[in-house]
């Protein structure tokens, strides 16, 4: 198993964590962004810098997963992309995205691009993503511990 990080919104909080499991476990943790992020130096961690431009890194992580990776992303459409080609998916806030939820997940997120798109939802109507905080933290820690083993 490797875990593949779609880092360019990872919280730092969750980097953190998965660079702790990434070592505890010795299992390889790619972080796959548009721009370096810092890492310390081990041969476990790698940063692995795309070109810029609409889901560059996404489709890297695409490419490159394999049956029983996990990756670490809240990208509804490249979770189930992931899980089409047999990977595992963890969100940063704890939630494991599978077969059985995924297609909920895309018809809400579609739902809610064309209520966007279509003017029928405004600005202030929309909510935006909550502050990252305990309570998220440790949903992600657990299930990093029961993915990674």
């Amino acid at each position: 198993m490797q875990i593949w990080v779609d880092a360019d919104s990872v919280p730092l909080i969750a980097k953190d964590l998965i660079i702790k499991t990434a070592e505890r476990t010795q299992t390889m943790a790619i972080f796959v962004a548009n721009q370096p992020i810092k890492l310390r130096k081990s041969p476990l961690l790698v940063m692995t810098v795309v070109p810029s431009g609409f889901d560059k890194a996404d489709d890297y992580i695409v490419e490159q997963i394999q049956p029983g990776d996990l990756a670490i992303t809240s990208d509804i459409p490249l979770a189930n992309d992931i899980l089409d080609k047999g990977g595992m998916v963890l969100t940063t806030r704890g939630m494991v995205y599978d077969k059985n939820n995924i297609k909920q997940k895309l018809n809400m997120r579609d739902f809610m691009d064309t209520m966007r798109g279509t003017g029928v939802l405004e600005l202030q109507e929309m909510s935006g993503q909550k502050p990252y905080g305990d309570r998220d933290k440790k949903a992600f820690a657990d299930g990093l511990n029961r993915l990674v083993r």
